[in-house]
């Protein structure tokens, strides 16, 4: 097809916008439960190790509805399957300030996850319907910011929420938010092919750069579990699961135990511990931003999508794995100095979700983002329930960062060695 000279629209844009307004949302939901720990934990009297279990809840029926929601995704499409979750996921956060016991605050958890399992593999079919190759990584980096935004710049505020109003007025306002914008995602989001907003110059221009334009093709294609195993026999998909699972792990520290460490390793008190909690969120929005940059510019550059998108991910875990030197210092400068690196390089591991778009197979976008979520997400079941262990074992966040940061140094080898050629997998 020859490309329209007419100046192309940039409707793209503001698809790119409501996504990341989405996910913003999506993290801050799930990440609340960290901001509300400490006062919750009193008051409804949870010991560190069960605290690790409540944790993880989320991360069981994240990672278990992981194929589901691709499945459903390609089903429904994603305008249905996306705005539908943020409506439900939104609602049990809402829940979560009227729990009274451990078993009611576990189930809203375990609701919690299900409900927000098919954002980022929407997120993923996004970006190959609307992004050409070229912009994918930067489109990523851009929505992504949004799950280390809200707490970067909104722990101050959620940490006088939370002091001011109590624990329970923290989920009902995120709760109460995320309702109404899943209404709103609902009214505005179409497809290319469907939307009003963009002209044919930028459908081409969307289509020569390897977009799925035509993204409603996708959504017919049958599961199969047999197509699952294909999926995960091949080495890209496989390679960057792993990575992405280690890499998960530094972030979901970050979102569940990281306030506690500062408030009882660290004996900061409230107000502190919310300014301080904003630096490694910060970093971490830069590395984002940094690592999709970077990685559009090498392949611009090189035309190789194996330096482009595995060189500034592999540096990011390297650095992730700094964070095992906060046990050595006693200055709680040098330890937000330290964590705030470990977390920008964690920024910059956020674009595997670039890479396994490259490397989906076009029938199966939404079930590779789903089966790739799941290997990430367990990191979310297992990593807090190990850190609430060893915290109430040893009375020490010691062993937890170790745990971390060797981790890192695990994925970072996955990238390496195992992941291969950044291309799009092909199957029967």
């Amino acid at each position: 097809m020859t490309q329209s000279t007419t100046r192309k629209t940039n409707a793209r844009l503001g698809v790119l916008g409501l996504i990341s307004v989405a996910t913003l949302l999506n993290y801050l939901d799930r990440a609340v439960m960290g901001v509300a720990a400490p006062s919750l934990t009193a008051e409804l009297k949870i010991s560190p190790e069960m605290m690790g279990f409540i944790f993880s809840a989320f991360s069981w029926t994240y990672a278990a509805s992981q194929i589901p929601g691709g499945i459903v995704l390609d089903r429904l499409g994603t305008r249905i399957t996306y705005a539908g979750s943020l409506i439900l996921w939104s609602f049990f956060t809402l829940l979560h300030g009227f729990a009274s016991n451990i078993a009611m605050l576990f189930g809203f958890r375990l609701a919690l996850g299900a409900a927000e399992a098919p954002c980022y593999p929407s997120n993923s079919r996004i970006l190959n319907s609307w992004f050409p190759q070229q912009e994918r990584a930067r489109a990523n980096s851009v929505y992504a910011v949004g799950q280390y935004a809200g707490l970067a710049f909104f722990s101050p505020l959620l940490f006088w929420i939370v002091g001011s109003m109590g624990w329970r007025a923290l989920f009902i306002i995120a709760g109460g938010l995320g309702l109404i914008f899943g209404l709103f995602m609902y009214a505005r989001y179409r497809e290319p092919e469907q939307s009003s907003r963009v002209n044919q110059a930028e459908l081409d221009y969307i289509r020569a750069g390897g977009g799925l334009v035509e993204s409603q093709t996708a959504q017919k294609a049958s599961f199969s579990w047999s197509n699952v195993r294909k999926l995960m026999s091949q080495r890209q998909i496989l390679g960057a699961s792993i990575g992405q699972f280690c890499g998960n792990s530094t972030l979901v520290f970050f979102l569940t135990w990281f306030p506690t460490y500062l408030a009882t390793e660290r004996g900061m008190d409230w107000l502190k511990s919310g300014t301080f909690a904003v630096m490694p969120y910060i970093a971490a929005s830069v590395g984002v931003l940094l690592g999709g940059y970077i990685s559009d510019t090498l392949i611009r550059r090189t035309g190789s999508a194996n330096i482009g998108r595995k060189l500034p991910i592999v540096i990011g875990l390297l650095l992730a794995s700094t964070i095992i030197l906060a046990n050595f210092v006693e200055s709680n400068t040098l330890v937000i100095t330290i964590m705030s690196i470990a977390f920008f390089g964690q920024g910059m591991v956020n674009l595997g979700w670039t890479l396994i778009s490259d490397v989906a197979p076009k029938q199966y976008i939404g079930l590779t983002g789903g089966v790739f979520n799941l290997c990430a997400n367990l990191a979310g079941i297992v990593t807090p329930i190990v850190v609430g262990i060893i915290v109430g074992q040893t009375g020490s966040f010691y062993g937890a960062l170790a745990f971390i940061g060797v981790l890192a140094l695990v994925g970072a080898a996955a990238y390496v060695f195992i992941v291969g050629d950044v291309k799009r997998v092909e199957l029967d």
